[in-house]
């Protein structure tokens, strides 16, 4: 398959780089970096895009899941980012990437400390929403609106919630991926597809608009990739590489709990954040069962880590404000796992939680185009309005951006499906769904299933096409079992299995 990346395929492609000049160096392989090589590649330009890790190393991993419409935009008057993250979630839902986009069901239950004029203001801020969503263009079929329900109706949605003082909930529905690297894996693969040289672990050394100094970090070696323009898409690693540019990171912290912490959960919550008019944490069902709890927004700062860790008080102050609404609360030995990601923040005075989340382009005179800023949900456009920039510092002969109507690898229509939201492989895989049950058909063993139903042939999958070329690759990125520490160990036999089979 043209769209193949493998441990082969980067070889090839290694050693094929350092005898041409391309049109576009991109450097760092998130959503925005893997967005900006499809969109490149795309217009018929050439294109070779890397990172010092892997796939969706950095942030793109770490985010809530959400595709969202830019509500908290909306509350603070940034009426354009709002409607921005409105029309990019349209283009996921209905076109791009409708396999791994749906709708999802949120409740914000009406406990005494949601005062009725809070929960009318809200509701006014969701009936915004829904003009957005119209704005948009997006189908009310795949984007319902908001709705007031009893507190029977939520109790059967979410049935942990506390019933005491209970007076209904507000319902609303926005974007919800089924996984946030296996996007940006998607991308990169619609990348290669076009022709983009998708390299992971090389790292660049040094850059400018001409190309970038950069070492394998498999074998060793230090080469020089040659480019007309380079975009800069490493994100809170962006000053790095760009020195005038000043970012203030914050710290978004998830909990992770076992499907059986929060039985009976049907939607998603918005819970209010005590003391903050328009801050709500979110508990987030995942399609492995798995729960998320988040979201802190807290400034870091100091030097910015590989992996970012979530702080005890982080995990203190998110169990307390869920369980401000549970029935049952939920213990610290409940959580089984926790993640934190860091935002690529502009600096700029005021609290993180309050900074602008529109994307900013930086170019110096030489050709490269920095991208920082915005969000994951807007990933497209952040890429679309880089390469613009790129084009036009180099002079490049390019068409107009074409990714708004261009189908991921694997994209399929939901209403080509049959038993929607029960199977897996097609949330993940969509088309190629049944290649992978291929696989299963063939050995017994790969059909076997590890921690949260992943099977040996998903392992193989990412091996030989998804560019999986170690178990972190696999546990921490093209699955997401690494995230509660005590499956990801007892998935690694199963792992390292997979990458054995890799040339069967």
């Amino acid at each position: 398959m043209k769209s193949s990346l493998n441990a082969a395929r980067r070889a090839r492609e290694l050693a094929e780089v350092r005898d041409l000049v391309v049109d576009v160096l991109v450097v760092g392989l998130g959503a925005t970096g893997a967005g900006a090589a499809l969109d490149a590649a795309s217009r018929g330009l050439s294109v070779a895009a890397i990172d010092a890790h892997d796939l969706a190393f950095g942030t793109s991993r770490w985010s809530s899941k959400m595709i969202h419409g830019g509500l908290r935009y909306l509350a603070r008057g940034q009426v354009g980012v709002a409607y921005e993250s409105a029309v990019e979630r349209g283009h996921l839902l209905g076109r791009t990437a409708p396999h791994l986009v749906r709708a999802q069901p949120y409740l914000l239950p009406l406990v005494p400390a949601v005062s009725r004029h809070q929960a009318a203001l809200v509701m006014t801020g969701y009936r915004l929403g829904e003009g957005l969503r119209i704005a948009a263009g997006t189908p009310r079929h795949l984007l319902p609106g908001p709705l007031r329900i009893s507190a029977e109706q939520a109790l059967a949605l979410a049935s942990p919630l506390g019933s005491r003082g209970l007076r209904g909930a507000l319902l609303s529905w926005d974007g919800r991926l089924t996984d946030d690297a296996r996007l940006v894996v998607s991308v990169a693969r619609t990348a290669a597809r076009w022709g983009a040289r998708v390299l992971t672990r090389c790292r660049a050394l040094e850059v400018s608009g001409e190309g970038a100094l950069v070492r394998d970090e498999l074998g060793g070696d230090t080469f020089t990739i040659r480019a007309r323009t380079v975009v800069n898409a490493t994100g809170v690693w962006a000053a790095g590489l760009h020195p005038d540019i000043r970012m203030r990171p914050s710290r978004g912290t998830h909990l992770v709990l076992r499907p059986e912490t929060l039985p009976g959960l049907a939607a998603g919550l918005h819970i209010p954040i005590p003391g903050e008019s328009n801050r709500f944490a979110l508990v987030l069902p995942q399609s492995d069962g798995r729960i998320y709890v988040g979201l802190t927004d807290e400034p870091v700062d100091g030097p910015v880590p590989d992996v970012p860790q979530a702080p005890e008080e982080d995990v203190t102050f998110l169990l307390s404000v869920l369980n401000s609404v549970l029935e049952e609360p939920v213990r610290r030995a409940d959580v089984a796992g926790t993640y934190a990601g860091l935002r690529p923040l502009l600096a700029a005075d005021g609290r993180t939680a309050d900074l602008s989340r529109k994307h900013a382009l930086l170019a110096t005179p030489d050709g490269m185009v920095t991208v920082v800023g915005g969000k994951l949900t807007t990933y497209r456009r952040m890429a679309e309005d880089a390469v613009d920039r790129a084009v036009s510092l180099g002079g490049l002969k390019a068409g107009r951006s074409r990714t708004a109507n261009l189908p991921l690898v694997g994209a399929v229509r939901p209403d080509g499906w049959s038993g929607r939201g029960t199977d897996r492989l097609l949330e993940r895989y969509g088309s190629e769904a049944g290649a992978v049950r291929a696989l299963m058909a063939r050995e017994p063993w790969l059909a076997e299933a590890g921690p949260t139903g992943v099977t040996g042939a998903e392992l193989v999958w990412a091996v030989r096409h998804e560019g999986a070329l170690d178990v972190d690759d696999l546990l921490d990125r093209r699955t997401r079992i690494g995230l509660v520490p005590a499956d990801r160990e007892a998935a690694l036999p199963l792992a390292r299995a997979a990458l054995a089979h890799r040339h069967h």
